[in-house]
């Protein structure tokens, strides 16, 4: 038994959105083998989170009926419209009490690796002692700053009572002295909001192919 106990991490997956501007639900979009949000469900399922809490709010329904939802706690966003903040409260109301820490997954980012939310989480938790570093991690890409994002025990009031689109970024920028950088191979993972985003994303998918 070691000596002092693994830190208790939850995975929230951000799957709320209405897909407006692409007129089609996104995370059900084709991709490899399954549809978009499956891709992002089997990275999480790598990743051994404690916790996987998944937020849907636009095509909730037609989501759980066509996706593999298991090992998931479903929180259903009604306000998903209001941003991804409003998803990131939703998610982080339904919690596990002893969590330690959480990681932000963007459901139509089928390009995050599961080794990236271990180095992240690495470099939260520092020493033998499991003590936290700086309290938040972000991946350094080639091109910049991306998800996944994850932050510890101690943020996640900060987290919960942020809005809009670009809350979490605001927080980053309010937070600077807590946030670790973790150098990460490649370009930042392509999201999805638009028909072009979408032909990209196939692109890069079948180039490693």
């Amino acid at each position: 038994m070691p000596l002092f106990p693994e830190p208790r991490t939850a995975g929230i997956i951000l799957a709320a959105g209405g897909s407006r501007r692409l007129g089609r639900p996104k995370q059900l979009l084709p991709y490899g083998e399954g549809v978009l949000l499956d891709a992002v469900l089997a990275t999480a399922r790598n990743c051994g989170f404690a916790q996987t809490v998944l937020a849907l709010g636009g095509s909730a329904e037609e989501v759980r009926q066509t996706v593999d939802t298991r090992d998931c706690d479903i929180v259903l966003n009604p306000d998903y419209g209001d941003g991804c903040s409003s998803s990131i409260a939703a998610a982080l109301a339904v919690l596990q009490p002893e969590t330690d820490s959480v990681v932000l997954l963007l459901g139509d980012q089928p390009g995050a690796r599961s080794e990236n939310v271990r180095a992240l989480l690495g470099a939260l938790f520092s020493g033998p002692s499991n003590v936290v570093g700086g309290g938040i991690a972000v991946c350094r890409y080639e091109d910049g700053i991306g998800h996944p994002l994850a932050f510890a025990r101690r943020l996640l009031p900060e987290l919960a009572a942020l809005h809009g689109d670009k809350g979490v970024w605001k927080l980053l920028e309010q937070r600077e002295a807590d946030v670790v950088e973790v150098a990460t191979t490649g370009s930042i993972p392509l999201d999805v909001d638009t028909e072009e985003d979408y032909r990209r994303l196939l692109d890069r998918l079948q180039g490693a192919a």
